[in-house]
């Protein structure tokens, strides 16, 4: 099932995409059956949607939805991110910011720029935040709200500006983190979500019929 999880979020398979049984089997070397419950599983997580008689493809999300998850996100993202001030270490300082300094590395516009690769840095990023945060409840509230703006989260999407917005949010986390300001961290993750429900949203927009 990770392996066709990944898939689905790198962007492999597009919203809407159709998920054969038997080209995903030989796509990933296994027989159906595997396939056949992890397409139940993933469907249970949200990422994919089957319809009786017609097979299983890679959930859609309609603008409603999207900017009802990002709400969501604004309310519970930010909070995990404050409660993380307190019990983050130095070497838990010292890892987000090399991720941050990384996503900013490779993201930077120019002939290096490598977007897919923010994709596993930028989950690795929130995952530790949310870790730190050390409050199950709240994070098993966020993580029902995320799969759906990482399906579409392909950083392809954002333009110029967002993006650079989007990397300097990181670097300032961990400063706030680091000044042991919870406040700032608060803040600094609802601008950071509120930029990527910018960019999801429009995107969304734009590919409804």
């Amino acid at each position: 099932m990770d392996a066709l999880r990944e898939l689905i979020l790198k962007g492999e398979f597009p919203a809407g995409a159709r998920l054969g049984e038997v080209e995903l089997a030989d796509r990933l070397g296994v027989s159906r059956t595997p396939v056949r419950e992890a397409l139940t599983r993933l469907a249970a997580e949200g990422l994919v949607e089957i319809v009786p008689n017609r097979g299983a493809r890679v959930s859609r999300w309609t603008v409603a939805e999207l900017e009802g998850v990002f709400e969501l996100r604004t309310l519970l993202e930010p909070q995990l991110t404050a409660l993380a001030v307190p019990h983050a270490t130095e070497a838990d300082l010292a890892a987000l910011d090399e991720l941050a300094g990384r996503m900013v590395e490779v993201g930077r516009p120019g002939p290096g720029q490598d977007l897919d690769a923010l994709v596993p840095m930028n989950r690795e990023f929130h995952a530790k935040l949310v870790e730190l945060a050390r409050h199950p409840a709240l994070a098993g509230s966020l993580a029902s709200a995320i799969h759906a703006p990482i399906v579409l989260r392909n950083f392809h999407t954002y333009d110029e500006q967002s993006l650079r917005r989007s990397l300097a949010h990181h670097v300032e986390i961990v400063a706030a983190l680091r000044a042991g300001d919870p406040d700032w961290a608060h803040a600094v993750m609802t601008a950071h979500i509120r930029n990527a429900r910018a960019v999801m949203v429009r995107a969304a927009q734009e590919q409804s019929p």
